[in-house]
């Protein structure tokens, strides 16, 4: 009989997929918390343009690294997000939950589901030299990336700076691009990961997840996205910040300095968001250890189910 105890439930999914609701649901139904997944959620003052999850499902259920942050931190890595989750789903897994995790920040769920590939190499150097490459020809340094690791360059926006000089600092210093260290979704090396994961994944038709999310747009400028990001614009954050460079607030900021005219700047979100799940979707398609469900052909009760017999199911395989 093999019992491995540290197991946990991912949910995951293109953003604005129903994520968040099934989460809640699940964890009503098993009794547990959730923890977050989610690389702009865990920054304070960010709370419609993230979707972070309403103060009533807040209250109905707890939520973990969520409102972690301040906006000026300079840098959070996958390292740092497992060093401040990881003591999180211990605990929960030691008062005998199970723990479920919610997000579409697809290196958070690797950094769970995969083999702790994350000492990765860094060179201050290189750092600051392709930084400086980056101001003065970002063009090439795109170029760079898209030759030496494509699946970083398919992945990646243009405009992430951060994240293309990190890419191409890690394939100096090594020789390999950053997916090999984090994306060994096939364990061909047999390592142990952290977690045992169930994974459930929400897929939706293309055009339909395309409507939902410029409805949920149009419902965050109804909500007070517009006066949620003048009052961070305002507060005069270095606008190279990691969480300046969100979307929503990115197109809004560009919008306050007169780049774009408002109708712009919500039709910029809406693209940019389309084009986010897309990259999310082509991530979350090369894990073949995911169980899709089709979220617009089934209700929220049957997604529950579904969802819930896919759980008791592979912790049942997890004992036999």
């Amino acid at each position: 009989m093999r019992m491995d105890n540290k197991v946990v439930a991912c949910i995951v999914g293109p953003t604005a997929s129903g994520k968040s609701a099934l989460a809640v649901s699940l964890a009503t139904r098993f009794q547990t918390e959730i923890v977050s997944a989610d690389s702009v959620q865990v920054y304070r003052e960010m709370n419609i343009g993230s979707a972070k999850p309403s103060q009533m499902e807040r209250d109905c259920v707890p939520h973990h690294m969520i409102d972690c942050l301040p906006i000026d931190t300079p840098d959070f890595s996958v390292a740092k997000y497992s060093a401040m989750a990881f003591p999180v789903l211990d605990a929960l897994i030691a008062s005998g939950k199970l723990p479920i995790i919610v997000g579409g920040s697809g290196l958070y769920i690797a950094a769970i589901t995969n083999p702790l590939h994350f000492a990765v190499p860094s060179d201050e150097m290189i750092r600051r030299e392709l930084t400086a490459a980056y101001s003065s020809d970002p063009d090439n340094l795109r170029a760079e990336l898209r030759r030496v690791d494509p699946d970083s360059f398919a992945r990646l926006h243009p405009n992430d700076a951060k994240r293309i000089v990190r890419a191409l600092e890690v394939y100096r210093c090594s020789g390999r691009s950053i997916s090999t260290f984090g994306n060994d979704f096939h364990n061909d090396g047999g390592a142990k990961p952290p977690y045992r994961a169930i994974q459930i994944g929400l897929s939706m038709e293309r055009q339909h997840l395309y409507d939902r999310i410029n409805r949920r747009v149009d419902n965050m400028f109804a909500c007070g996205l517009l006066d949620e990001a003048r009052k961070i614009y305002h507060a005069g954050y270095d606008r190279r910040l990691p969480a300046m460079q969100s979307i929503g607030y990115r197109q809004l900021f560009d919008y306050f300095d007169g780049y774009c005219t408002l109708d712009e700047a919500r039709e910029n979100i809406k693209r940019e968001t389309r084009r986010f799940a897309k990259r999310q979707m082509t991530w979350f398609r090369r894990d073949h250890r995911i169980h899709w469900l089709p979220a617009d052909e089934l209700s929220e009760a049957e997604l529950t189910e579904r969802a819930t017999a896919l759980i008791l199911q592979e912790k049942e395989q997890n004992i036999l």
